[in-house]
């Protein structure tokens, strides 16, 4: 067993040991070949957490200007408080004007924790190391911007197993007993810290992680019918894969086409809605647009009767909304909001909903005079009894703004990564989970 500690490693419930580098399967865990908080005895291990806390800041200020992932991570901290923490994270990336050191993230962490967590300014140098030693149980450290280091983002890696050679891995996980993640976020991509410590040290689900887990394989696998999807936004490639992969699991009764994806969707179906529109789409999606549009021909000539598209729309016409019908279509202003027809033939949709599905916005919401199809879906999903299933992102987001994430099922801190799950792409770091659980189960 690596580490510093020299002490065993037991897991909970008879389910697996980890006693001096001999492992035995003794049954199940409950993530299917993923180990979790609930199968593991952490007190007085050292534990890596990884997580994703990459937030939006005020660009004059540097100032956090949400900490819904920060609050996201609580529980598990909560869980590991008689653990030697070493948290692990990163913000923005290397030439973004909001990449910086993670001692804001930690010093607001400190203040929703309710707990003192020391910032180290170091990655995995000799300051870093010898803080991690100096640790005692039922402290926590916050190391800087892992993506500082070179290894973790300047360099490409074409397979988990290349993120294993690095030093980055190789110097962390000699003081480490194991890594807890809670990097769901980023659960899509790979690099030593997301993907490398799969041999090296036993690698568990946090909280956050498992809950992702579970509410999205229940969106793919096991949904309550009927089930909706509501998918919106401007990456219509993102969307109209995932819809895709929910045709082709048999599970979705009904997709609701909303945004900058519902105007590619009217286009499809042979409305023409505008140069400008059309262009929009076009420089938005670059070279992934012949691969949306030829996914979306598919989705609407197989499966026309699972497709619920826009029937009016608001425009912006000299600086304020204007309603216009499909059928008057097409328009040379840009199209930027759903219309009060195509709400009031949602709302049944929803309210009859046994589990709804929503990534991406209805609109340009961060117009005032755009933002009403979006709140208005919002309000319909805050007041449904379905298990109600948020697909991160800026939907995620408006949910963390409006304070009303307690009255959906799942909020998911994901964007990227909630939408290659969805659309049934390889995850990386879930893989990395389930090939340590065969190494050390």
């Amino acid at each position: 067993m690596s580490g510093h500690s020299g002490k065993q490693f037991w897991v909970k419930h008879n389910q697996i040991i980890v006693h001096n580098g001999q492992n035995q399967s003794l049954g199940p865990v409950t993530v299917e070949g993923v180990l979790t908080l609930d199968d593991v005895d952490l007190s007085g291990r050292t534990v890596l957490y990884r997580v994703d806390v990459n937030s939006p800041l005020e660009p004059s200020t540097g100032r956090l200007l949400d900490d819904g992932r920060l609050k996201a991570i609580i529980p598990t901290l909560d869980a590991l408080s008689s653990s030697r923490v070493v948290i692990i994270g990163h913000q923005s990336r290397p030439g973004k004007s909001d990449f910086t050191s993670m001692q804001k993230h930690c010093d607001r962490l400190s203040k929703l924790l309710g707990k003192q967590i020391k910032f180290v300014p170091d990655i995995c140098g000799d300051v870093a190391v010898e803080a991690i030693r100096s640790l005692s149980d039922g402290e926590m450290i916050f190391l800087d911007n892992v993506r500082m280091n070179e290894e973790e983002y300047g360099t490409k890696y074409a397979s988990n197993k290349q993120t294993e050679d690095t030093s980055l891995v190789s110097r962390l996980s000699s003081v480490s007993d194991l890594l807890v993640t809670d990097a769901f976020a980023a659960a899509h991509r790979r690099s030593p810290t997301l993907t490398g410590f799969t041999n090296s040290i036993p690698c568990v689900a946090g909280t956050l992680m498992e809950k992702e887990i579970r509410n999205l394989r229940t969106a793919l696998r096991n949904p309550p019918d009927p089930y909706l999807a509501i998918l919106g936004g401007a990456k219509c490639d993102d969307s109209v894969r995932v819809a895709l992969n929910l045709i082709s699991k048999g599970q979705v009764d009904k997709i609701a086409f909303v945004g900058v994806t519902g105007n590619l969707m009217l286009w499809v179906a042979g409305n023409d809605i505008g140069d400008r529109n059309k262009e929009f789409i076009r420089t938005t999606l670059g070279h992934d647009f012949e691969t949306a549009w030829e996914t979306g021909k598919k989705i609407f000539s197989e499966n026309p009767e699972k497709i619920f598209l826009p029937i009016d729309v608001a425009v912006e016409s000299e600086g304020s909304r204007k309603p216009l019908s499909v059928s008057d279509l097409p328009t040379e202003n840009p199209i930027y909001d759903i219309g009060l027809q195509t709400l009031a033939s949602l709302k049944p949709l929803v309210e009859n909903a046994g589990c709804i599905l929503w990534n991406g916005p209805a609109s340009y919401f961060e117009l005032p005079d755009f933002a009403f199809g979006t709140i208005e879906i919002l309000n319909m999903c805050t007041e449904t009894d379905a298990m109600t299933i948020i697909g991160g992102g800026h939907t995620s987001a408006l949910v963390n703004s409006r304070g009303v994430s307690s009255q959906v099922s799942h909020n998911s801190t994901g964007g990227g990564s909630t939408m290659s799950f969805l659309s049934g792409e390889p995850m990386p770091v879930i893989a990395s989970l389930k090939e340590s659980f065969q190494k050390f189960g």
